[in-house]
């Protein structure tokens, strides 16, 4: 559960920039709140925002590829767990 807390703390640092109270507790996390991740990581592992538009180099690529995809597997976990219906991540 190591990637999902650390995610969810990055998306509470975001969230704090742009003056929004932390809405993740990674380990108490809502059905919607595992909707809103999904759908995150769903558009963050997308071929243009996971390359930045080809602008990383490919070793970074694989690395934050991994990580994303670590998220993806703890979340689903997380979800069938408590029982929430989450959607499909795409990518």
């Amino acid at each position: 559960m190591r990637n999902l807390i650390q995610y969810c703390e990055q998306q509470n640092d975001w969230d704090a920039i742009f003056g929004k109270d932390a809405t993740y507790n990674p380990y108490d996390l809502s059905e919607k709140d595992c909707k809103r991740l999904a759908n995150s990581l769903s558009s963050k592992l997308s071929p243009e925002n996971l390359s930045c538009d080809g602008e990383l180099p490919r070793g970074e690529i694989i690395a934050k590829a991994r990580y994303l995809n670590g998220v993806v597997g703890e979340l689903q976990a997380y979800a069938a767990t408590k029982g929430f219906n989450i959607p499909e991540i795409d990518y």
